[in-house]
């Protein structure tokens, strides 16, 4: 396994995350990984200095058959044939995680965030037990209170024709930075087309609620049970939601568990860009130390 792609959906108002983002996949993955950013048409010009041998800036639309028509003035689709409802722009993000595996030549992919960055030499083969990438499953992580997570493990377990899921806690593989083998992408819309009925796009997109990492995880656990390896200190993760002051940032740095390779303070908390970048420095610095 060497050929690795990194996909990352992502639009105008992150470019400036995105930046520090690609950044660390120049330096922390190999000279033949390639950074593919999924943007959509109307922020295509505020990626466009990114193009070149390493990334590859796609517009989003382009994954979608011609029976999506594309809402004037909005980042929203229609299926002709199925009007209702309508793909929205967070669901399209999900899609082109899955729909990449089908358009991008690579033996693993590594889903990443545009708030995320790496912070240490990142490969697939360092993930990768007897053949098989590790996945991100924290148990036990989605309680009844999480009342969204709970109905994005019942929304793939209908899309993957399973029997409904148990009372929680359930596992959780939701997060910000992961591995995804291609083939098991591959053979998931294959599953979902089989059990729906439908083109596996058209039944991922009709969706209200739904979660790409879930419907992945589920996917792998229990139609393969292929008992994947687990790994989840992949990513150092804050999804805190209040802005971070440089002081603050740089103590969750200090935080940086030996094992991950990125880190990840999320957009919504509207950290400024010098807290995060200092953060950014502080991981150098603790990776250079250990």
């Amino acid at each position: 396994m060497s050929k690795l792609a990194v996909i990352t959906p992502s639009y105008a108002l992150d470019a400036e995350l995105f930046a520090d983002l690609h950044r660390s996949v120049l330096e922390y993955t190999s000279e033949d990984t390639i950074h593919h950013v999924f943007v959509p048409p109307g922020d295509r010009d505020a990626f466009a200095g990114f193009e070149g041998p390493r990334c590859h800036v796609w517009v989003r639309s382009e994954l979608l058959p011609r029976r999506y028509l594309r809402m004037p003035g909005a980042d929203v689709y229609v299926n002709y044939r199925r009007p209702w409802p309508p793909l929205r722009g967070w669901v399209m993000q999900q899609t082109v995680k899955i729909a990449s595996a089908g358009l991008i030549d690579a033996d693993a992919m590594l889903i990443v965030d545009s708030d995320a960055v790496l912070v240490r030499p990142t490969s697939a083969e360092s993930f990768t037990r007897d053949g098989r990438l590790c996945l991100y499953r924290l148990e036990n992580g989605v309680t009844a209170e999480m009342k969204r997570h709970v109905i994005w493990h019942q929304v793939a377990r209908e899309l993957l024709g399973l029997p409904p899921a148990p009372p929680p806690p359930l596992p959780d593989y939701v997060t910000a930075l992961t591995f995804w083998d291609p083939e098991i992408v591959r053979a998931m819309q294959r599953r979902i087309t089989q059990v729906t009925g439908r083109d596996w796009l058209d039944a991922f997109n009709a969706q209200l609620h739904v979660s790409e990492f879930i419907l992945y995880g589920v996917f792998v656990d229990e139609v393969l049970k292929t008992d994947p390896p687990i790994n989840t200190t992949i990513c150092h993760l804050s999804y805190n939601h209040e802005p971070w002051d440089e002081a603050q940032a740089v103590a969750f740095a200090d935080r940086l568990p030996p094992e991950a390779v990125g880190m990840m303070i999320s957009a919504k908390s509207h950290t400024p860009m010098e807290a995060r970048q200092a953060a950014i420095r502080r991981c150098a610095q603790v990776v250079e130390s250990s």
